[in-house]
């Protein structure tokens, strides 16, 4: 049974959450914001990549081969180095795995790694957005290289045009957020992604968000699911 109190997830168990949803709905920010409510790690695929090649793993080291060579990373290397990080001491109680499992494969090798301990994952929280507004959201989007805050031209622009609020540095435009890219990525979404849905609904833990609603409403639609 789970329930929630002053902030905290108190449970008899340790509650794995999968974030699902095109890119740009929105996914990263719940999952930032549930990780902090409920005290359970966020964990992101990119993070887990930069930490393991900084700190020089094997696993790092052969994920940051491929990537030199413009590959992709196989999946065991992926899926090697997210089992290594959900066995540390911080995902005891449970954890929020942002940006993967990214396919069916990804999918069916996560719930086997988790069968094989007795465990699996609880809830997968997709988050509706129509891509016709993903396309306006990524293409207002923009990043300081610096220190890494987000900000939106129109939903959440920086005090000054451009510029940081929290460094001073300049902001850009991500390549993958120009139009032509956001096409291509919902493409991909479409193809290999989104079967995750149908996947999740399959295994009864699928909860579905209408991600179209101002973040703070997303976020406790969110918190009611759960």
């Amino acid at each position: 049974m789970l329930y929630i109190a002053m902030g905290t997830l108190a449970k008899e168990k340790a509650v794995k959450i999968v974030m699902l949803g095109a890119p740009g709905a929105g996914k990263g920010t719940q999952a930032k914001r549930i990780a902090d409510y409920y005290r359970i790690p966020h964990i992101s695929t990119g993070d887990i990549f930069r930490a393991n090649i900084k700190a020089g793993t094997p696993l790092g080291l052969e994920a940051k081969r491929y990537m030199d060579a413009g590959g992709l990373v196989p999946d065991e290397v992926t899926i090697g180095m997210l089992k290594d990080r959900i066995h540390e001491a911080d995902c005891g109680e449970g954890y929020v795995l942002d940006g993967f499992p990214r396919t069916i494969p990804q999918a069916e090798a996560l719930t086997e790694a988790l069968a094989a301990e007795g465990t699996k994952i609880d809830e997968a929280v997709d988050i509706e957005v129509p891509d016709e507004a993903i396309i306006d959201r990524m293409e207002g989007r923009r990043s300081c290289p610096n220190c890494g805050e987000s900000y939106h031209v129109r939903y959440r622009a920086p005090k000054t045009e451009n510029i940081c609020d929290v460094c001073g540095h300049a902001l850009v435009q991500r390549a993958d957020d120009k139009p032509e890219t956001v096409a291509a990525r919902l493409r991909v979404y479409h193809e290999q992604t989104k079967p995750l849905i149908d996947y999740y609904r399959g295994q009864g833990v699928l909860r579905e968000v209408d991600g179209t609603q101002e973040m703070g409403e997303v976020f406790e639609a969110i918190k009611a699911l759960l």
